[in-house]
């Protein structure tokens, strides 16, 4: 698979990434409903076997779960030490699993030092700011960062879900590897100024979602949606899973099956081509939670749109806008 710098480091990461949010199962806020840790383990192995060399995760996916099954995914995996393992911060929880969000000096050092637990290592590749949340203490949070990888324990720091001003806050103190954004086929908010502005300054953009949670795959109907647990986000908040919203991404995605078709492809494999098109987006995390679901996205890592199916995708796209 091919592989992109990111940023200014000297990190090369595959054009896909394994997403670890999933992976993390249900009985918390953001959860996707119960998974096996056996099953996600062998997932990760099949994600590695097919060529993914990094995999994005967070301290808060699972609370805590999800960086525990990566590393044991790694330690299990031969070669696992030489992965390149992303994770984040800001995002916490209290004892009852309710979630709050903390970006002071002490809190970010914790949760720094609670992952390296967690992930089994001496020093996380990239660690990530999660949310600009609470926004008064991002500067103080990016501080603290900056202190971890002067102690070693961090080699390179990156944002999540900043916009440009938020960016432009941080960028004085120390320098910003990345930037992880939602973006997808649904989701094009990033296009107006925030890739212009990560291009410009070298920052590596790492899209998250491009199959935006799943829906873009084109495998759900009324009734699978309404057979997901009670407990999987994407039932509770995801507007594009909802009403009539859902109805008119159903027509487009009909669409997009048919266009991908025609490459002897799948709506995923265009939906995540799609999204590695623009030369500021570095690569993109896409999660699974099967062992059968890892070929699939996988080869989606070397197609690369043509111009003419980039404005036959437009087309469809403004349609439905």
């Amino acid at each position: 698979m091919r592989k992109r710098q990111l940023g200014n480091t000297d990190l090369h990461l595959t054009a896909i990434g394994f997403g670890a949010w999933a992976i993390g199962g249900g009985d918390w806020d953001f959860g996707w409903g119960p998974q096996d840790d056996d099953e996600s383990v062998k997932t990760i192995h099949k994600a590695l076997d097919s060529g993914i060399n990094w995999i994005d995760t967070a301290a808060i996916y699972g609370l805590g779960r999800s960086e525990e099954v990566v590393a044991r995914a790694l330690a299990e995996y031969p070669g696992g030490k030489d992965v390149i393992v992303a994770t984040k911060c800001s995002m916490r929880w209290h004892e009852d699993r309710s979630i709050y969000r903390d970006l002071t000096t002490d809190s970010v050092k914790e949760e720094c030092h609670n992952s390296l637990r967690r992930l089994k290592t001496d020093t996380i590749d990239l660690y990530q700011i999660h949310w600009p949340e609470p926004l008064a203490q991002i500067e103080e949070g990016w501080r603290a960062i900056q202190d971890l990888i002067a102690e070693g324990k961090i080699r390179h720091a990156g944002v999540s879900n900043f916009n440009v001003p938020q960016m432009e806050r941080v960028a004085p103190i120390g320098p910003i590897a990345s930037l992880q954004p939602p973006y997808h086929m649904l989701e094009r908010n990033v296009e107006a100024e925030i890739l212009s502005y990560c291009g410009k300054n070298n920052i590596g953009v790492v899209a998250y979602s491009p199959m935006a949670s799943g829906l873009l795959t084109g495998k759900f109907t009324k009734e699978k949606i309404a057979a997901l647990p009670d407990e999987d986000w994407r039932k509770k908040y995801n507007r594009n899973f909802q009403g009539e919203k859902f109805e008119r991404n159903m027509e487009l995605i009909e669409k997009l099956r048919a266009l991908a078709a025609e490459f002897d492809r799948t709506p995923a494999q265009l939906a995540i081509a799609w999204v590695l098109r623009r030369p500021e987006v570095t690569c993109a995390i896409v999660g699974a939670r099967k062992v059968e679901q890892v070929p699939e996205i996988a080869g989606a890592g070397d197609w690369v749109l043509d111009e003419a199916t980039i404005e036959r995708v437009e087309r469809l796209l403004a349609e439905y806008a």
